[in-house]
């Protein structure tokens, strides 16, 4: 009786398998159609934009056409997004030897990253971490309830929403971060490339809590959700309502400053409103569903924040520079009771120097693995490796060998750190796009929503 019911139990599995492996194989012959519209319509969108028509009426046409070709293309993209959030639904096939096989893949995946000491090393601090991502707190917000602020790589479309309150607080407060936030920033960077599947762009991307990276390494993919045009609108027009990221009043009653001092603070002041205005054109309204598009969504708000950096670094000197040995000092003071001491954030920059075989091989294998490339593809694909490590190596160099005492020295850091992200773009973008152009439909649909894990 019970062997009858474990066969019909096996049945039924194997009944269920067979129908989800169908429902497989036509999102993903549904999903390779779809990427060819897509390409031809960002093709067409591209033409339109290179154009320049005489007279206001042939502009005029010229625009309403433009205006409907992105909306078809925003339907299709939206399209796209379902069916592969189905497809991550359905998930691998289960099974003892598969779970096993991708525990352990997942382990190799981990290693030879920036962040790799933070998840062994740091439980409770990668558990805190995700209770702040979580909850969705900014910096300042995180720091209220007492959690260290941590690297949010995407909200919806946008790659790093907190860019602007993230560059200025941490040089004001650096201590209100976790150790190894420049370490995950560098990890999601170069992840955000090749992961579309279940990297960290799927996860971020989501404001469901629970759809963000596990503690310790890991994360659910689930289907992004939408996030709302006011929640756009704050972290684009007015990131972190500008000014107010600033500790301005923090900084008056910490030095006390004399009348010059005084005019100096204002002109860093205005410096700051400055910055926050360029960050009004660096949010994307649509998700960038293919590795050239992830990269340069990641290049236009990098540039962005190089900007507001360089704007504001002159002013912040000029004040700097004017006061006394004590006033410095007090300036120098400044932040949150959380965390410990400088010594904790020593650990941010050990391990640069190690090899990054999960960030520089591992896309590399996996590409192979899932695409097959053969002749020129190959070739592109060699050429997109080497990109890649060099890329990453630019980063390991901009790792500081220690944490600046002074706000001065810290947004001088964050310049050089943000300069190596751009270099590091730069490098990889000719060889992404060289070798996403040498890919067919299907071999594209798949790049799009490739995984870290293979699945059994």
């Amino acid at each position: 009786m019970e062997q009858r019911a474990q066969q019909h139990q096996q049945q039924i599995q194997q009944r269920q398998q067979i129908v989800q492996q169908r429902q497989r194989e036509t999102l993903t012959r549904q999903s390779s159609e779809r990427q060819s519209r897509i390409d031809r319509m960002q093709q067409r969108v591209q033409q339109l934009q290179s154009q320049k028509p005489e007279g206001v009426r042939a502009q005029r046409a010229q625009e309403r056409t433009l205006q409907t070709q992105n909306r078809l293309l925003q339907r299709e993209q939206g399209m796209q997004q379902r069916d592969q959030a189905r497809l991550q639904r359905l998930g691998p096939e289960s099974t003892t030897v598969g779970r096993a096989a991708t525990a352990a893949a997942v382990q190799a995946a981990e290693r030879g990253r920036f962040a790799e000491r933070f998840r062994e090393q740091a439980p409770a601090q990668a558990q805190a971490a995700l209770t702040t991502r979580q909850s969705g707190w900014a910096p300042r917000q995180a720091w209220r309830h007492r959690h260290p602020a941590v690297f949010v790589a995407w909200l919806g479309p946008v790659f790093w929403p907190y860019a602007y309150s993230d560059i200025f607080n941490y040089t004001f407060w650096s201590y209100g971060y976790e150790p190894g936030y420049w370490a995950y920033a560098y990890d999601d960077f170069v992840d955000t490339v090749f992961w579309g599947g279940d990297g960290p762009y799927s996860a971020y991307a989501s404001t469901n809590p629970y759809d963000y990276p596990q503690a310790g390494g890991g994360s659910r993919a689930r289907p992004r959700a939408s996030v709302s045009p006011q929640t756009l609108q704050q972290l684009c027009g007015t990131p972190d309502k500008g000014v107010t990221a600033w500790p301005l009043a923090d900084i008056a009653k910490a030095v006390r400053p004399a009348p010059e001092q005084r005019a100096l603070l204002d002109e860093l002041k205005t410096a700051a409103a400055n910055a926050a205005g360029v960050f009004k054109d660096s949010c994307a309204e649509t998700y960038a569903l293919t590795p050239p598009g992830r990269l340069r969504a990641m290049m236009n708000r990098i540039s962005a924040t190089l900007e507001a950096v360089k704007i504001v670094r002159p002013a912040l000197e000029n004040f700097y520079n004017s006061l006394s040995d004590e006033q410095q000092a007090s300036f120098n003071a400044l932040g949150p009771n959380v965390g410990e001491h400088p010594p904790q954030q020593q650990a941010n920059v050990e391990g640069c120097g190690d090899p990054k075989s999960g960030l520089t091989q591992l896309p590399i294998q996996r590409i192979e693995a899932v695409l097959h490339p053969a002749g020129k593809q190959k070739e592109a694909l060699d050429r997109l490796s080497e990109a890649t490590a060099k890329g990453v190596e630019g980063l390991q160099a901009a790792c500081p060998n220690d944490v600046p005492l002074t706000p001065v020295g810290r947004l001088e850091a964050m310049q050089h750190r943000l300069e190596a992200m751009l270099t590091a773009a730069k490098l990889v973008e000719p060889a992404l796009d060289e070798f996403y152009a040498t890919l067919s439909s299907e071999q594209k649909a798949r790049f799009n929503t490739l995984q870290q894990v293979a699945g059994p």
